[in-house]
């Protein structure tokens, strides 16, 4: 879902200089003079994750002693000048845990935003993947203008309390002004503080530095494993390097026929379906709902809770009010993930009772702020991605005019994300394309994975994908569940076709159906 957010833009002084070198996350600006194919990377203990990649600490080995490593790859500033200026890429890895000549090759991940740094994503979730790690190094990475790679940095942490504050659903002349206002400053300073990133962080881009990685962790396909966004990344790669895709995974798909507009519009319908199925499933309890006797009933109480915060903010967590636009983020966040459907419930209740704690934490989450207060860089990353993606602009009259079409698809998301549209009105970079080309004629077989229930990248995604990728690319394999994606669901079914494809080169049945 659009999270308009930024990060801390810190001053370039020599301890920072100092800081960016041994973090591996500032382009040095030397020149590329050899074959940056050839560059042996250094591998070494993983530091704690900077505040940009959302601070904490370093990783922690795996259940079976495995350790985390660390390196930086270099990559050219502009893929359009591969000889010109460098910028540093944070990798990080577990090496394979089986036998040696069992080992297929690295396995890289991303796990979406675009934004998400998968350096400290990965960490979080090794175990998952360790039938994976069997017979494949587990590798991610933080992209271009992300975390640790030289990333977009636009508001400070202070400022960017103040810019989730403000009310992102305008009613009124004054209110929409004030929205356009907060959007014009926010990308003035983002090009401010890293005008000479903004023109370089395209999936194209990203795409292209993945097949630097490839040929660097010495590979001659990509094996790959892609989430939400990193489907979309995962498509574009397989049209530029169509022969170059080895084994891949596409799970929680990024529907590559739709605009900016189209794809907001189906987070509306997304979302409020997600939304539609956590009150089904809270009235269905043998226990009362505690938000509401019945799913009319707690759509209709959510309705009121946010018009009422929108009216007057209560307590959320020190200093800071419950807006109704944190409010609605709040709410959003727990439809990611059905285990989140009880902090909903939760947080409901207390709101209703005039405590906002649980869905500020839960919209802090969203937006990449910390507990001390500070923010990764996921918001400015995900503005400036996203923009140097998409080639439309909408301004406020558009907006203006589709608002009914948006709350005809969610009274509860629509004039949120409909408004989200805006972020790109005012950005310093053109927009590449409508949407991404992922056709890729040619390439080995990829495994696109569609969830009925995905709140933030629809089902019909996934199978516009296969469609897209082109006759006897892509395998679509369907999951019934909720939340989004489906293989970190646990779901067996879809685990096995996973584990089957990726470690023994099996595709399950076109269609096939897991539940």
């Amino acid at each position: 879902m659009p999270n308009p957010a930024r990060l801390r833009a810190a001053a370039l002084t020599a301890t920072a200089v100092l800081m960016c070198a041994l973090l591996a996350g500032c382009g040095d600006g030397s020149r590329n003079d050899g074959d940056l194919t050839e560059q042996k990377l250094a591998w070494k203990d993983c530091p704690a994750p900077s505040e940009a990649e959302g601070g904490g600490p370093a990783p922690s080995p795996l259940p079976d002693g495995a350790e985390w490593q660390c390196a930086t790859m270099k990559a050219p500033l502009d893929w359009n000048d591969p000889k010109g200026d460098t910028i540093g890429l944070a990798l990080i890895r577990a090496r394979a845990g089986g036998a040696a000549d069992r080992r297929i090759g690295s396995l890289v991940f991303n796990f979406g935003g675009p934004g998400g740094s998968g350096v400290t994503t990965l960490p979080a979730f090794g175990e998952d993947y360790a039938t994976l790690r069997t017979r494949y190094d587990l590798v991610s990475f933080d992209p271009r203008g992300v975390g640790r790679s030289v990333p977009v940095e636009c508001l400070d942490d202070k400022q960017l309390d103040a810019y989730f504050q403000q009310d992102a659903t305008p009613d009124d002349a004054a209110e929409r002004e004030a929205l356009l206002d907060n959007t014009e400053g926010f990308n003035a300073a983002c090009e401010k503080h890293s005008k000479r990133m903004l023109p370089h962080v395209a999936t194209t881009d990203a795409a292209r530095d993945m097949d630097l990685m490839r040929q660097v962790l010495g590979d001659d396909r990509l094996y790959y494993f892609g989430i939400s966004y990193g489907t979309e990344l995962g498509g574009v790669y397989a049209h530029l390097f169509p022969k170059h895709v080895g084994r891949a995974v596409f799970d929680a798909v990024v529907d590559p026929a739709q605009n900016a507009e189209q794809s907001s519009l189906g987070q509306a319908k997304g979302f409020q379906l997600a939304l539609d199925n956590y009150a089904e499933d809270c009235v269905s309890q043998v226990e009362d709902c505690p938000v509401g006797d019945s799913v009319r009933d707690v759509q209709n109480r959510i309705a009121r809770l946010l018009k009422d915060l929108d009216r007057k903010p209560i307590p959320g967590i020190f200093p800071r009010d419950l807006t109704q636009t944190a409010a609605t983020g709040g709410i959003a966040q727990a439809l990611y993930s059905k285990d989140f459907w009880q902090y909903l419930t939760e947080g409901l209740e207390q709101a209703y009772d005039g405590d906002g704690r649980i869905l500020m934490v839960l919209s802090d989450s969203l937006n990449g702020r910390s507990e001390n207060g500070e923010y990764s860089n996921i918001t400015a990353a995900n503005v400036s991605i996203n923009c140097a993606d998409d080639k439309p602009r909408y301004d406020a009259a558009y907006v203006e005019g589709r608002l009914p079409e948006f709350r005809k698809a969610s009274p509860l998301f629509g004039d949120y994300l409909a408004w989200g549209m805006v972020s790109c009105t005012d950005w310093p970079v053109a927009g590449a394309a409508d949407h991404p080309d992922v056709s890729a004629p040619g390439a080995a077989p990829i495994l696109v994975i569609g969830n009925t229930g995905d709140p933030a990248t629809p089902y019909e995604g996934a199978g516009r994908m296969v469609d897209a990728l082109g006759k006897g690319v892509g395998v679509e394999l369907t999951y019934k569940g909720q939340g989004h994606g489906a293989y970190d669901s646990k779901n067996r079914c879809v685990q096995d076709a996973v584990h089957g494809y990726l470690l023994d080169g099996k595709t399950p049945a076109a269609g096939t159906v897991c539940s």
